[in-house]
């Protein structure tokens, strides 16, 4: 029963050594700054000071379209298998995917009425 385990063991053991091994290299081999500023020490975005303070709130608008990017996605999901392999699920599936896309653009076509997706 340990033999199943010993490959699992190793890898554990060996990335904790190599992980431990690089902590150890950058407090060695790294620099040393013992000055710290201002500039140093605040937090910035894609090498961009960040201008957000901390009582900001997204807006819901932002939500609803981060929520329609999900729905969409599942659709790919969804619809990916069906069409790899269509010839195997028959024309049953084909039909129920059909469904799908329809009651899909029918939500979609809800919201955009609704103006979920115009940006203000």
């Amino acid at each position: 029963m340990l033999n199943s385990y010993l490959p699992a063991l190793v890898f554990l053991l060996l990335g904790g050594a190599v992980g431990a091994a690089f902590a150890v290299l950058n407090g060695i081999l790294g620099p040393k700054s013992s000055r710290r500023s201002v500039s140093k020490t605040s937090p910035y975005e894609c090498g961009l000071p960040s201008e957000v303070q901390q009582g900001f709130r997204f807006g819901i608008s932002f939500y609803m379209i981060a929520m329609l990017f999900i729905l969409f996605d599942i659709e790919v999901v969804f619809l990916y298998p069906i069409a790899i392999n269509l010839k195997a699920f028959g024309l049953f599936a084909l039909s129920e995917a059909a469904i799908f896309v329809v009651l899909l653009f029918a939500g979609f076509g809800y919201v955009w009425r609704r103006g979920a997706l115009t940006w203000q």
